[in-house]
């Protein structure tokens, strides 16, 4: 069934994630606080451009978001010129934005108040997945919320499961990101020790990414990581801010972070040395620095 649909923020993830809707059918404006970019994306795909938030979801039965942080959400949906602002009773509001499990539940009251509905829906799968249409989105929400939401969702994911009430679904990617950095040091650590003790890295990555050791960082980063390049995939600054947000949970349930809260220390350091925007896997790159010191 096609859809009117806005999508708001066309970053790195949105731009594409927009797209597939649109390649299934769907009748997509965008909002974007660049308005070069929303221009060339209804260049690229068609549909409309709306100059705010409650503008895009005016006549929307979705509206989709994928902004920065717990603030920018707030201003997107729940600002003066807000999706809110705009949305139609019974409209349903999917968040993809990597938050906190609370503003997702302070915004779905919002939407309630204004007879709208809310769910949060964070990914995982990266620049990569976005645009090859294959995400993992994990989902809070009513059950009758995500049954809306599923099949349209399906335009750019291969998993989509429903995790619980509002809320859910980000503290699922949290858990997410405490898995992630915790293999990606292990990475790191073993590709560095592989280094000094003066074996072909790229011979013992091809062994031991055929046995229990394999993982998607090893399989899709190694490479990247022994040519010293770290200009692209997902940001250490994102990571920073997801992995705070995971400390700041598991401060208030009880849950012990000990290995996260390392690693998160240990991108402290990358960003020291300016690399804010490098991928997460130069945790590396934070090793061999310090051999030379």
């Amino acid at each position: 069934m096609s859809l009117d649909i806005a999508f708001l923020g066309l970053g790195v993830m949105g731009y594409p994630m927009a797209g597939h809707l649109a390649r299934a059918g769907h009748r997509v404006t965008v909002y974007n606080r660049t308005t070069a970019t929303a221009e060339h994306w209804v260049a690229e795909h068609g549909g409309q451009r709306a100059d705010s938030p409650a503008a895009a979801a005016q006549h929307a039965q979705m509206v989709f978001s994928c902004v920065g942080n717990d603030d920018d959400l707030r201003a997107v949906l729940a600002g003066t010129d807000g999706a809110l602002a705009g949305a139609r009773p019974g409209t349903l509001l999917v968040d993809h934005t990597t938050a906190s499990a609370d503003v997702a539940r302070e915004l779905h009251q919002a939407a309630l108040a204004q007879g709208a509905r809310f769910m949060d829906a964070p990914v995982s799968g990266g620049q990569q997945g976005a645009e090859q249409g294959v995400l993992t989105i994990m989902c809070g929400g009513a059950e009758s919320d995500f049954a809306d939401a599923e099949p349209v969702l399906r335009s750019y994911a291969r998993a989509v499961t429903l995790m619980g009430n509002v809320g859910a679904g980000q503290l699922t990617k949290m858990v997410n990101q405490i898995c992630v950095a915790g293999v990606v040091q292990g990475l790191a650590e073993g590709m560095s020790f592989a280094e000094q003790a003066g074996l072909d890295v790229q011979r013992v990555i091809d062994v031991v990414s055929q046995g229990a050791a394999s993982s998607w960082q090893m399989v899709n980063r190694h490479r990247t990581m022994l040519a010293d390049q770290y200009q692209h995939g997902f940001a250490v600054d994102w990571m920073r801010k997801d992995l705070d947000m995971c400390l700041a949970e598991a401060a208030q349930n009880g849950a012990e972070l000990p290995l996260t809260e390392l690693v998160n220390d240990f991108y402290r350091e990358v960003q020291a040395l300016g690399g804010g925007r490098w991928d997460t896997s130069a945790l590396l790159k934070r090793l061999q620095q310090r051999r030379k010191k």
